[in-house]
């Protein structure tokens, strides 16, 4: 399930996320084009410098890029009486995982997990249980993101979106089009060094498990293994694996194609109309990300204000506009204008899901396993 400059035109690099890094941001590009100087709101790239402790009118987020913006914290501060909000940006799950798990995180009340990261964090018993008396608006999230496998009743997360990964391609180069993950091997001619792949482990292998029959989660060794043959396969013309950088590539011409999150896709179409996104036939990964209070919460006050700003339809709407990523908010989502409603790049019917699966978490074993193919075939 991926950012970024941070407004409607250049809105998604990050979206997705689970794998080695789903979301690696051109942050500094990012910046400049939003140009914040708020002296009240501070953004910094991880990390978590002690300099700044949270007090009762200070929350500190950690979050992908294309999650916040100027007006959504300009909002929230009007809204809460917050004066300070301090954005720690997210680079990949593994990094915020890792920062968590070492104790690192202790100023940020909120965390901006994907869904199978989700479960991680609970295993290792960093997570809060929300307390659902203190929210209001739970309701309006679509059932399936109320009974979902990382998080039954969401009693750790609220998902805030959510998308498929697929293919974006030019439709003035590409003949015949593509319809599934096959096509990378049926066509390595004309494709060759003109297509890339994410930079992320699981959404690789998983397409490519995916293109041979075989589950996006496969834990058979076996399968696993020829998968990585296959790539391995490909990877002569494969011409970089990369989360944000194939964009400016694809706009310019020197990219024919690239395997994308579904949001980073419906923002770049919007620049270009030779471009198109596909869900591949054979099935996808379906993706969501969610919004978590981290164990300990050095302003828990502020984080449930944070979660009810988020919840309210009127936010979550007014965010899938400008940002361009599929709300879980059904409230929200009959707040949207027809034409993005109706856009199925971002809101995909259900026919074209029925084969694609949610990135499930792997025991340590397998991750080994993977981890072990996945860097032979992006260090050879």
């Amino acid at each position: 399930m991926a950012p970024p400059a941070l407004n409607s035109s250049h809105a998604q690099s990050a979206l997705r996320s689970s794998g080695a890094t789903r979301r690696n941001l051109l942050i500094t590009a990012a910046f400049a084009a939003l140009g914040y100087g708020l002296s009240k709101i501070r953004w910094r790239l991880g990390g978590n410098p002690n300099s700044h402790p949270s007090t009762p009118k200070t929350l500190e987020i950690y979050t992908w890029s294309s999650y916040v913006d100027q007006k959504l914290l300009d909002d929230f501060k009007a809204q809460t009486g917050i004066t300070e909000v301090v954005v720690g940006i997210l680079g990949s799950n593994e990094e915020m995982l890792a920062a968590i798990k070492a104790g690192k995180g202790g100023t940020y009340s909120i965390l901006y997990p994907s869904d199978y990261a989700v479960t991680q964090l609970v295993q290792a018993n960093k997570l809060q249980p929300l307390d659902h008396s203190r929210l209001i608006g739970l309701e309006n999230i679509l059932p399936k993101f109320r009974h979902s496998v990382h998080d039954p009743g969401n009693r750790y997360s609220i998902p805030v979106s959510w998308g498929t990964t697929g293919l974006i391609y030019n439709s003035e180069k590409l003949t015949p089009p593509p319809r599934d993950w096959s096509y990378l091997w049926q066509y390595p001619k004309l494709l060759s060094r003109r297509f890339t792949l994410l930079d992320d482990m699981r959404e690789v292998m998983g397409a490519t498990l995916k293109s041979m029959g075989y589950s996006y989660n496969s834990q058979n060794p076996e399968e696993i293994k020829q998968a990585y043959e296959k790539l391995v396969e490909l990877k002569p013309h494969i011409a970089s694996f990369t989360t944000d950088a194939w964009k400016d590539q694809l706009l310019a011409g020197d990219l024919y194609l690239a395997m994308s999150y579904s949001a980073d896709a419906v923002t770049l179409m919007q620049e270009d109309s030779r471009l198109r996104y596909l869900i591949p036939e054979s099935g996808t990964s379906l993706w969501s990300d969610t919004i978590v209070i981290p164990q300990p919460c050095p302003n828990e006050t502020g984080a449930y204000a944070w979660l009810n700003f988020i919840l309210q339809p009127s936010v979550a709407a007014d965010m899938t506009q400008r940002l361009f990523f599929a709300t879980p908010n059904q409230a929200a989502y009959d707040q949207l204008p027809a034409p993005l409603r109706n856009n199925q790049s971002l809101f995909p019917p259900d026919a074209l899901l029925t084969k694609s699966e949610g990135i499930a978490p792997l025991n340590e074993a397998m991750t080994e396993i993977y981890d072990r193919y996945w860097t032979k075939l992006t260090s050879s």
